[in-house]
């Protein structure tokens, strides 16, 4: 199969992030193993999701991970409440229509001028079409070190499925050389990403009329203290310290929604504020977080709940300029690997279980998560030619 036919198989399976994947790995998985690799499928905790985790060459040598994610964000770019191509009944309607902002269905691939259209196309399911279609050539090849294909799932909601994944690694295959996330990147290798944390506060009060504020607990209120207290730690991390190959060159904390209350003569008796921090190297993205965490919990000493739950983590990766696998992506692209993007991926998890990572992939991020998301097909041919590539390296 060609890379662009896979591509259309992958896009027909709405793997959309937090829901089942179950379709889409059992095609994976046959797929591989019509071509002789054995796969092992890796269900996470929630029952029912999987990672996947295929080796193609000698699992007792070191060799190299080939990792994308087979999720993808909801096809609701134009306000919709649902996935506006499956039909919701509520109240007596039905609802759905045949766009979103979309001039085709996001989830059957359309070729137009040299371009693949659908949800996913960039990111990321151009490169595991890509990757899938270098395996026959490359399970003929006399390969000295392995090719590991490791597909997670729900990378979008922070990365959850991943951790899973390389807790099992080590008894999967020996330790590797080095890994390769294939997120859209102009097939321009990346050294560098930010370190990301998120959270979701909710402080709940007590109801009641508003003409009784005596009688009542005003969660919103309560939060304006600690929305003071995050803006303040934006400013903060403005100053510094500094790393100049992001943009911008530090690490930054943002409110990004805040929801509560019902009515104007109504005490709102909760509040939920979802904030994130994202990490320079070398700092916790997670602890730039904790003192607006302290200022929320205060707030039981007044009152009122408080349930603080951590969304998603993960840390930021730097890989030295000089690393054998920096050397390794600039050979194969012919290009010199850039320092840093603005964006995270699972990189940093690989890099935090001590696998060299680098971020190297087919497509643009800025078609990622928009309507009419797309690929084009050189970009699809230059991956599959540059994993080839690869493979011909391991048999040296």
């Amino acid at each position: 199969m060609q890379a662009a036919e896979i591509l259309g198989k992958l896009v027909g399976f709405r793997s959309v992030v937090g829901l089942p994947n179950d379709d889409a790995v059992s095609w994976i998985r046959g797929y591989l193993e019509c071509h002789g690799i054995a796969v092992d499928v890796l269900p996470g905790p929630e029952g029912d999701r999987s990672n996947i985790f295929a080796t193609i060459g000698p699992k007792e040598a070191h060799g190299y991970i080939l990792s994308g994610h087979m999720d993808v964000v909801p096809a609701t770019e134009a306000g919709w409440t649902s996935d506006p191509f499956i039909l919701r009944a509520e109240g007596g309607r039905l609802y759905g229509r045949t766009e979103a902002g979309w001039t085709s269905d996001p989830f059957i691939l359309r070729a137009e001028g040299g371009r693949l259209y659908g949800r996913g196309t960039t990111d990321m399911k151009g490169f595991l079409a890509a990757g899938l279609a270098a395996v026959p050539k490359l399970a003929a090849m006399p390969l000295r070190r392995p090719l590991h294909l490791a597909f997670s799932y729900d990378e979008e909601a922070g990365c959850r499925g991943v951790p899973h994944m390389i807790a099992r690694m080590p008894e999967l295959c020996r330790q590797p050389l080095g890994a390769i996330i294939g997120e859209p990147s102009g097939m321009r290798a990346i050294r560098a990403h930010k370190g990301k944390a998120a959270a979701r506060l909710t402080v709940r009060g007590r109801s009641g009329h508003s003409s009784r504020p005596d009688q009542g607990l005003n969660a919103i209120h309560g939060v304006a203290g600690v929305l003071t207290q995050a803006v303040a730690e934006a400013v903060r991390l403005a100053g510094g310290p500094f790393e100049h190959v992001f943009e911008p060159p530090y690490s930054s904390l943002q409110i990004g929604t805040v929801k509560g209350g019902q009515a104007v003569n109504i005490i709102p008796d909760s509040c939920e504020v979802e904030l994130e921090a994202r990490a320079i190297s070398g700092v916790d993205p997670a602890e730039l977080l904790t003192p607006v965490r302290k200022i929320a919990e205060a707030l039981t000493a007044l009152g009122f709940e408080v349930e603080w739950q951590e969304l998603s983590a993960y840390p930021a990766l730097s890989l030295e300029p000089h690393a054998p696998l920096a050397a390794l992506l600039e050979a194969l692209t012919g290009r010199e690997p850039l320092p840093a993007v603005s964006y995270g991926t699972e990189a940093g998890l690989f890099q935090r279980a001590g696998i060299d990572a680098i971020i190297c992939g087919p497509g643009d991020i800025g078609r990622a998560h928009k309507a009419d998301e797309y690929i084009l097909i050189d970009e699809l041919m230059a991956c599959q030619a540059m994993i080839e590539a690869l493979g011909a390296h391991c048999i040296a």
